[in-house]
């Protein structure tokens, strides 16, 4: 299905809980930068809370997946809209207990962010890989592998993957006060973290989860950015997470 915010088309997919629970609570379910809903630990998270008897909406946030707008135009500020938009959505629909929020890479900062804005709509927040280094890296000039400088922000910029990026994804980005949302949301978190990722250094995880007033830390040994050697680690602490909420 598509959820509609400002015109723009998010490709969403609901899934229910396995046990066939009348009401229940409900994840709210994103990507990171590049990804999409299909991805395989995007899928594993789902079914693992579709399996302790949380349904799950997974969405493609603008410019991703089979979603609507350009890759090189979005930013934070696009993606925390979307996911506002999606929680308004979530709202009606008469089944839901309550919310929950989790996303992957800056799918993870994004929630944090979003979470802190509804923090009287979400119960839980659960940042996987969280990617906190975009905002300290937009602010020090040193983002997706390449070097700018933070003061005279180019208006094109060139992604990890080749894909050019509008050089409005790092203002935005030098704008935001993460610690000032990781302090305002003080509800139950989860952050899981692969202590060999590529992508966003373990540390970033490690020191959030002192900064947030309610959190547990999940370190994989040797595992990656998406867990590709340790699924199953990952997909075990959200369903203990979950269950203990």
């Amino acid at each position: 299905m598509f959820i509609t915010d400002d015109g723009i088309k998010l490709n969403a997919k609901l899934d229910m809980p396995t046990n066939g629970a009348a009401k229940c609570p409900l994840c709210l379910v994103f990507h990171g930068f590049t990804g999409h809903i299909e991805e395989d630990h995007i899928l594993a998270v789902s079914k693992g809370l579709n399996e302790v008897g949380v349904a799950t909406l997974r969405v493609d946030l603008y410019g991703h997946g089979n979603s609507d707008g350009e890759f090189k135009n979005h930013n934070l500020y696009k993606w925390l809209n979307n996911i506002l938009t999606v929680v308004d959505y979530a709202k009606t629909l008469d089944f839901v207990t309550e919310m929950y929020m989790c996303g992957h890479s800056q799918g993870g900062l994004a929630v944090t962010l979003a979470a802190a804005m509804e923090r009287d709509v979400i119960k839980a927040l659960i940042p996987l890989s969280p990617a906190y280094v975009i905002i300290e890296g937009a602010k020090q000039g040193e983002l997706l592998g390449q070097p700018f400088d933070p003061e005279n922000i180019p208006d094109m910029l060139q992604s990890w993957d080749g894909r050019e990026l509008s050089g409005n994804y790092i203002r935005v980005a030098q704008s935001i006060d993460l610690d000032g949302a990781i302090k305002k949301y003080t509800g139950p978190v989860l952050i899981v973290h692969g202590d060999a990722d590529e992508a966003v250094p373990v540390e970033y995880g490690i020191e959030a989860s002192k900064k947030f007033a309610n959190c547990t830390l999940k370190l994989i040994p040797g595992d990656t950015h998406c867990y590709d050697y340790h699924l199953d680690q990952a997909v075990e602490a959200i369903k203990e997470f979950v269950k203990g909420l």
